[in-house]
């Protein structure tokens, strides 16, 4: 376990170069370490949901630009807010069951699609955050004797660490991708909890697949992601993604080109850099 811990921390110097501008282990959003709450009682604690999904994250897809994505929600708001989307689908006359994906957005569903940005950026219950590998060809896993797994275990640290919360416990869902994910969803958790020394699990509970048809927020998040993969690989093909990623700048206020603030709430964004990249700038 000890292993898992030491590869963390010593990643921090390859995946961090612009949160702080500083290669050392950042405060996690005031959580404490040891994660050890025994103290507390559960109506003093906080749940939340945590809802990630990935684009373009295995190593030889021919895709250079990897996003890593999650949508974080209070544990007791989850029913409120699956209702909310699910209302928008009747007003866009949608069976419940449509699943909405990145890759449906078109002019005939762009004003679903936009209503369903609108609705994340109305509902104070919901954040997001990313991080996104601009060119994975830059990726130099030998040098750092890791391998790909191993950095995108890294990355999943990255994108979960800035979420967490004191006095808070959550449960992490992720999308089924193939054969090798429950292997993969074990060490992931493994890892997570290693590295926070959480070793009884009491914070970060579970991590398991879902499908994403059947979860309403996971489906929000793969918009997001989906949007900043599109934007990050510089296409121009579809003018109503143009559309959507257009209305998340102007709803975030960002050009979604570069990491905001390590605190920002809303959407936070870790654009990832290499070392000789950061060296040069």
């Amino acid at each position: 376990m000890g292993r898992d811990v030491n590869f963390m921390e010593r990643s921090m110097a390859v995946t961090e170069q612009h949160e702080g501008s500083s290669s050392a282990l950042p405060a996690v959003s005031g959580l404490a370490y040891p994660c050890n709450q025994r103290s507390m009682t559960l109506s003093t604690q906080k749940f939340f949901n945590i809802y990630c999904d990935e684009s373009c994250h295995l190593e030889n897809d021919g895709q250079g630009v990897m996003v890593l994505g999650a949508l974080i929600c209070p544990t007791v708001e989850r029913r409120r807010i699956s209702e909310a989307v699910w209302a928008l689908k009747r007003k866009h006359r949608l069976a419940k069951i449509f699943e909405a994906k990145w890759t449906k957005v078109s002019p005939a569903q762009l004003t679903f699609y936009s209503d369903l940005v609108q609705l994340f950026f109305d509902e104070p219950k919901l954040r997001f955050r990313a991080v996104v590998i601009p060119d994975k060809a830059l990726l130099d896993h030998a040098r750092f004797s890791q391998t790909h797994d191993e950095f995108y275990y890294k990355m999943y640290y990255r994108l979960l660490t800035a979420l967490l919360e004191n006095g808070a416990r959550f449960r992490i869902y992720l999308d089924i991708k193939d054969t090798r994910g429950q292997q993969k969803v074990e060490r992931l958790h493994e890892v997570l909890c290693n590295a926070h020394l959480d070793f009884d699990r009491e914070v970060l509970q579970t991590i398991q697949q879902v499908r994403s048809h059947e979860v309403e927020l996971l489906q929000i998040a793969d918009i997001l992601i989906g949007a900043l993969s599109y934007s990050f690989r510089g296409l121009s093909t579809s003018p109503a993604k143009l559309a959507i990623i257009e209305q998340i700048k102007q709803r975030s206020g960002l050009k979604l080109t570069q990491s905001t603030l390590l605190y920002a709430k809303k959407f936070n964004l870790l654009v990832w850099e290499s070392q000789e990249a950061n060296a040069a700038s």
